[in-house]
């Protein structure tokens, strides 16, 4: 398992807004990474450091970001004002996860502005739903080449701040989150408010941030 990327509901200012305020923020330009068509969905990235990126994503004004879950979620995270929506861990195979929730991975594509076509399957969103600390899981499909890990990056993840408990986490993973951090600090506290990931460490061309 692999902290693979994390996702940021845009708010008001929308994808294009967000997007600078990112750039900014961290001193790089952000990528268009096209339109989730199955999910009602499009997003800019930033890529980082160790096959890892940041997603910004933005719910689109169509039936399929009402019928999927994964727009289900970027919607209502948007309409609380916008935020980190969640953490997603990469893995080599999703057999045992699908054994272990009772449910099938669901595919999932991207297109590139270019046309291109990204691939990859998924499962977990139902329980990030339900219990936004929770990170959902995910298996690229489509070769190397076009994945989030081969574009260049000038950033690096330091630490992740999530609003939870670890042990109700480690229940999820099946494994304990020293297992999936790897260079990557897990911080847990016991949420306030709104449970679920509430801060990203990184270090940028502008240094130390944390968003």
């Amino acid at each position: 398992m692999h902290i693979d990327h994390v996702v940021y509901a845009v708010g008001p200012a929308g994808l294009r807004g967000e997007a600078d305020r990112f750039e900014e923020l961290l001193g790089v330009k952000s990528i268009d990474g096209g339109l989730h068509p199955r999910f009602g969905t499009r997003m800019r990235l930033i890529p980082m450091a160790d096959a890892r990126y940041i997603e910004i994503v933005e719910v689109l004004d169509h039936p399929a970001a009402d019928k999927a879950p994964y727009g289900q979620a970027v919607r209502a995270r948007s309409e609380l004002g916008g935020g980190w929506l969640g953490w997603v861990i990469s893995v080599d195979d999703l057999a045992d996860l699908e054994n272990r929730l009772g449910r099938k991975a669901v595919a999932g594509t991207r297109m590139f502005p270019d046309g291109r076509r990204l691939e990859w399957t998924q499962i977990g969103v139902k329980g990030l739903i339900a219990d936004p600390q929770l990170p959902y899981f995910i298996r690229w499909v489509s070769e190397p080449s076009v994945l989030p890990s081969a574009l260049p990056h000038e950033v690096t993840l330091l630490e992740l701040d999530i609003a939870g408990s670890r042990q109700r986490v480690e229940q999820w993973l099946g494994c304990s989150v020293d297992e999936v951090s790897e260079t990557v600090t897990l911080t847990f506290e016991s949420p306030s408010g709104y449970p679920g990931l509430t801060a990203v460490v990184v270090d940028s061309p502008k240094g130390k941030v944390r968003i």
